[in-house]
């Protein structure tokens, strides 16, 4: 996953070796000053004393991170569960899994400038009060409305904890190279994060009710709130930029209509409706491009995606993450309804993939060095072409050992693109944006989220209501549950059992399993066509 920074503030180890731990570089301005940390600000010429026990520290903020990253994987794994126990329609299950990122990604940026403005050790201690107490409401949520709200309230207070945890931990390291060590770190803790939320997810969906996902959070969180003032020095921007409230509103009015109404089309909510929504998004994104272009402080400076390597890094970024979330979608809903394997046994089934992420991920650095950037990219989402093409032909034939197969290739392509990706993202933008150029990463990682559970998710599901056929046994309320999820007509037909059980169980696998053939089609058109992207816009990057 990308590396997000707040607005206000530059990431300091790939651009600013020397820079020491309270040092923060302006967007409009290359010149470093201090900024206050602690009580009170910092006077020329002193720095601030580190925290005593930084390593610790590090540990402590740890703890956000692999919670946000496991909450990006967890879910769908309780798909199936959710889907008999609350009964979602369509657009619900799509929103239940998108309501998350789609928050998170909008309110990303602004909590790093509210961060630069009111501390960000107190951002963070905000964030995790929050999210801990409404995951505790999501756990035992009445009905699918109720938890798609508290979904969206962590994603609310996910973006109040994620933006923190990097610029606190440059104020931990002042000395370059243990500040290298240290955001290494806190990277990897996104992928680990992200593989053992099938692994953790599936034990817990095993052996107790659906919302014990979300009572994770809990134990999680506590030792972050008892520790991290203790541990973790408050810092903060003494003079920031005036918080745009405006740009927020633009930031929300841009991407809740668009992924609304592609999630209107998906589930057969009206095109007029939909195409309306979609249109309003736009008119709304333009406006705050526009607006962006006249601040003197922008919210996010977007004349970065002037650079042709920076944007086609962007999208490379966001499309591996479209790529592998909407493999989870369908997979994991392969692996536990028409397979029949437990969640835990399905969790286990997923590791060699996300194994293969991590291992990618790190295989590609050296190579790098000594192969194209471009050349490199392209491969690898060849090879995510490659794990999607291998579930379109077994589909509806596919075992556990070929679904295994295909995600650990679709894997190891997305690990060493997105790799790539955001090492291009930052070192194509100027050192003194290298804050906001982190920022745009992150933010392309959650919308990629929303868009995978939206468009491939979206695709699967409009397609799985227009080919169920329902049998002459099944009417009523019964035949529009059906119709909704897969989720759901397995439970009706468990719960009708006999011969139209049968034979609805049977009509809703086949209607999946041509359903999994065209998304993962699709999937294998799209990474073809990120592979001509990778090649286009990267090929003036030497190796380095």
């Amino acid at each position: 996953m990308s590396t997000a920074s707040t607005v206000g503030t530059t990431s300091a180890a790939p651009h600013d070796p020397d820079t020491r731990g309270d040092i923060a570089v302006r967007h409009d301005s290359a010149t470093p000053r201090q900024v206050e940390t602690g009580a009170g600000p910092a006077r020329a010429g002193r720095l601030p004393s580190p925290a005593r026990h930084p390593w610790w520290a590090l540990v402590v903020l740890m703890l956000p991170v692999l919670l946000v990253s496991v909450d990006n994987t967890v879910l769908s794994f309780a798909v199936p569960q959710l889907s008999r126990h609350l009964e979602p329609s369509s657009a619900q299950l799509l929103w239940l899994v998108d309501v998350y990122p789609l928050v998170l990604a909008a309110l990303l940026v602004p909590m790093g400038a509210a961060a630069d403005r009111w501390g960000r050790r107190r951002m963070l201690i905000i964030g995790a009060i929050g999210f801990g107490a409404v995951s505790v409401l999501a756990a035992f949520a009445p009905s699918a409305g109720a938890l798609i709200v508290a979904r969206a309230g962590m994603g609310l207070f996910g973006a109040a904890l994620m933006p923190s945890t990097l610029a606190l931990i440059r104020n931990l390291f002042p000395d370059a190279r243990r500040r290298r060590l240290a955001i290494a770190i806190w990277a990897s803790a996104f992928s680990a994060g992200a593989a053992l939320g099938p692994i953790v997810g599936g034990f817990l969906l095993e052996h107790f009710h659906w919302g014990s996902i979300f009572l994770m959070a809990v134990p999680i969180l506590l030792p972050l709130l008892v520790a991290g003032p203790l541990l973790i020095p408050e810092s903060r921007d003494p003079a920031p930029g005036r918080l745009d409230l405006a740009s927020v509103a633009l930031v929300a009015a841009t991407m809740a209509p668009i992924v609304y109404g592609i999630t209107a089309l998906a589930t057969g909510g009206g095109a007029p409706v939909a195409l309306g929504t979609i249109a309003a998004g736009l008119v709304a994104g333009t406006g705050f491009v526009r607006r962006q272009l006249r601040l003197e402080h922008p919210l996010l400076d977007v004349r970065l995606f002037r650079n042709l390597v920076f944007t086609g890094s962007v999208l490379i970024n966001l499309l591996s993450v479209v790529a592998i979330v909407g493999f989870l979608f369908f997979v994991t809903q392969d692996l536990q309804l028409i397979l029949g394997l437990s969640p835990m046994v399905a969790g286990m089934a997923l590791l060699p993939g996300l194994a293969a992420t991590i291992v990618a991920g790190l295989l590609v650095v050296p190579i790098v060095s000594r192969v194209r950037p471009g050349y490199v990219v392209a491969a690898a989402f060849a090879l995510s072409a490659l794990g999607y093409g291998i579930a379109a032909l077994s589909a509806g034939a596919a075992t556990p050992a070929v679904l295994m197969v295909a995600f650990a290739v679709l894997g190891a392509g997305v690990g060493a693109g997105e790799t790539v990706s955001n090492d291009l993202i930052l070192t194509a933008a100027p050192p003194h944006q290298a804050g906001a150029a982190s920022a745009i990463s992150e933010t392309a990682y959650e919308v990629g989220a929303v868009l995978g559970t939206t468009l491939v998710g979206g695709l699967l599901t409009a397609h799985f209501r227009g080919s169920i056929a329902i049998p002459a046994g099944v009417t009523g309320a019964d035949a529009e549950a059906a119709r909704q999820t897969l989720g759901g007509a397995t439970a009706v037909a468990e719960r009708l059992g006999g011969g139209a059980g049968d034979q609805l169980l049977t009509a809703a696998q086949e209607a999946f399993a041509s359903g999994v053939w065209l998304t993962a089609g699709v999937g294998t058109a799209l990474m073809a066509g990120a592979v001509v992207l990778a090649l286009r816009t990267l090929r003036g990057v030497p190796a380095r």
